[in-house]
């Protein structure tokens, strides 16, 4: 059973967990009570047998503006200490969503600006509304996009990022398309549906296939190619002999769909 939550809205339905960001009287804007409950809800995520697919989206108009204004004047005066234990709580929310065994889906339904950019580059599939802006902002205020930056890293060559980093600039879905930073754009009336068919798609495959393909993405790039050569080999013969996969290739011999298990 999920926890209600003040910050997040949730559904699951058909093993498709929906996250709604939920304080859109401040356009979503984080704060320590939303990075709490955002990290207790992927850990309930992470050994959930319930969960095959995480949405994360927005209520209101913006998906999310960023550290909340309140937040952040308290900020001014903490120590080096306080400071640290609230930007490790960042870094904890965006290294479990990069990291989580199911895949997660972000779907942009307004401004992603400064920290709600980490949804972007950790979540495994972008897809945003026409409507959606971005901007990694944090320059404007003597700050810097730290703690999302390894994810944003990993999608973005630095020729085009390096520029968003240091201008703090704003920038359309068009854009964002371009340098790979999101998937796909599609009409804002019909994000939640493209979302959710997405969704559909990757219920079709297996579960622990899919976890490791996001292990792969985590630990290949940084072996040297000895280390990947002996690795990957390991992995597939260990997952052909997996029960998972077993029945995924007994299926496709015999002309029907997998039985996948949790």
């Amino acid at each position: 059973m999920i926890k209600q939550y003040t910050t997040l809205k949730h559904e699951l339905k058909n093993r498709i967990l929906t996250i709604s960001l939920n304080r859109p009287e401040v356009h979503n804007a984080f704060n320590s009570t939303m990075l709490t409950e955002l990290v207790d809800i992927l850990d309930w995520i992470i050994n959930s047998e319930e969960v095959r697919v995480v949405i994360f989206t927005g209520e209101g108009k913006s998906f999310s503006a960023g550290a909340d204004l309140n937040w952040m004047k308290k900020m001014v005066d903490y120590t080096y200490e306080e400071n640290l234990k609230d930007s490790e709580m960042i870094s904890k929310v965006f290294y479990k969503i990069y990291t989580c065994p199911k895949p997660v889906i972000a779907a942009i339904n307004g401004a992603a600006i400064g920290g709600g950019m980490g949804f972007v580059g950790a979540s495994d599939i972008v897809i945003a509304s026409e409507k959606a802006k971005f901007s990694l902002s944090e320059v404007r205020i003597g700050v810097v996009p730290a703690c999302i930056s390894p994810y944003l890293f990993k999608k973005v060559g630095e020729g085009a990022l390096k520029e968003l980093f240091i201008s703090g600039q704003r920038f359309d879905h068009e854009k964002a398309l371009k340098i790979n930073l999101i998937n796909y754009v599609v009409e804002h009336e019909k994000l939640l549906d493209f979302a959710l068919e997405k969704a559909k798609e990757l219920l079709v495959c297996g579960p622990k296939a899919i976890a490791m393909c996001k292990k792969l993405f985590l630990n290949v790039p940084e072996m040297d190619l000895l280390t990947a050569y002996d690795h990957t080999a390991d992995v597939i013969a260990k997952m052909r002999i997996s029960e998972e996969a077993q029945e995924g290739m007994k299926a496709f011999l015999e002309k029907r769909k997998p039985d996948w298990h949790p």
